[in-house]
């Protein structure tokens, strides 16, 4: 990971989905450690919801997350889309990260927090 939070991947190394207690929104705890077994560079969210947004940019900045993935193409991707630009991030590209539910690498949008 670009990013080494060791809480998240001792929670990773014990077999665990969220490190509990730790003070970070859960969906982008099990970003992190789902990407981090799976040997990505950077969080990678295969789903995502606009009532987790403000909690995920603000973590994302208080731990020095600079950008994730986006690996699923639900319907209402370009809902979320809009709604991180409005919160100042900025899609940066789309690039291959290993997936978590699928063995085979999957095509992924590049988010920028800015």
């Amino acid at each position: 990971m670009k990013t080494r939070i060791e809480a998240l991947e001792k929670a990773a190394a014990e077999h665990k989905v969220v490190a509990e207690g730790f003070p970070m929104n859960q969906k982008l705890q099990r970003a992190y450690i789902y990407s981090w077994k799976q040997g990505n560079e950077v969080p990678n969210f295969e789903y995502i919801w606009d009532e987790d947004l403000d909690e995920i940019i603000e973590d994302c900045k208080n731990y020095g997350i600079t950008e994730f993935t986006i690996s699923n193409a639900f319907t209402d991707l370009l809902t979320i889309l809009s709604l991180l630009e409005e919160r100042g991030c900025k899609v940066a590209g789309t690039v291959k990260v290993n997936t978590h539910y699928y063995t085979k690498v999957a095509p992924a949008l590049e988010i920028t927090v800015c």
